[in-house]
């Protein structure tokens, strides 16, 4: 074997070992991370939901549904929101919608009865910056706080929502999130 073949099988053994190595390393670290992330992930949506219904002081049940999700464990359909002696206040969610340019996943919460709305949070979508875009705005998600759920609708349709202007695919998306998931809710729970 030639001198320049001999490092040419150096330089790739060595590539092998490192490329080894390496795999290995995230193999190594993506167990305890990816445990991590879903810990994060719980801490935020509880956070979310106790923003959305601050009575239940982070007492939340999971109501589950018969689907699993990639990791086994049951898909969570909704929340109850629970007082301090177990009553139930209310109901929180996290529903995804079509939006105009891709999906929009809001967090929303009513109370008990169904009768009043006690408002929304846009987590993420993909609308267009500068239309769409502002269903994140303060000005849009304030309209939600506090309405008769009867009202939950576009002003258009005799609601009380208006609909952001040069954006009403997106508004519409927002409050077809909500209502779809009250009414999944409320045939639930009945």
């Amino acid at each position: 074997m030639s001198e320049s073949n001999k490092d040419t099988v150096v330089v790739i053994g060595k590539l092998v070992l490192i490329s080894v190595m390496a795999a290995l390393l995230l193999g190594l670290t993506y167990v305890p991370t990816s445990e991590q992330l879903k810990v994060n992930e719980a801490n935020a949506k509880k956070e979310i939901l106790g923003d959305l219904i601050p009575e239940a002081s982070g007492n939340f049940e999971e109501v589950h549904g018969d689907e699993v999700n990639e990791d086994g464990d049951p898909v969570v359909l909704y929340y109850r929101a629970l007082d301090s002696s177990g009553n139930i206040i209310g109901y929180a969610f996290f529903q995804e919608q079509s939006g105009s340019q891709g999906p929009i996943v809001v967090a929303g919460g009513v109370d008990s009865t169904f009768s009043t709305f006690r408002g929304m949070d846009v987590l993420s979508h993909e609308e267009t910056p500068g239309l769409g875009a502002k269903i994140v705005e303060e000005n849009f998600q304030s309209q939600f706080v506090g309405i008769p759920v009867s009202e939950l609708s576009l002003s258009s349709s005799g609601g009380s929502i208006d609909a952001i202007t040069g954006a009403t695919i997106s508004s519409t998306a927002v409050v077809n999130a909500l209502n779809t998931k009250i009414n999944e809710i409320e045939e639930a729970e009945e």
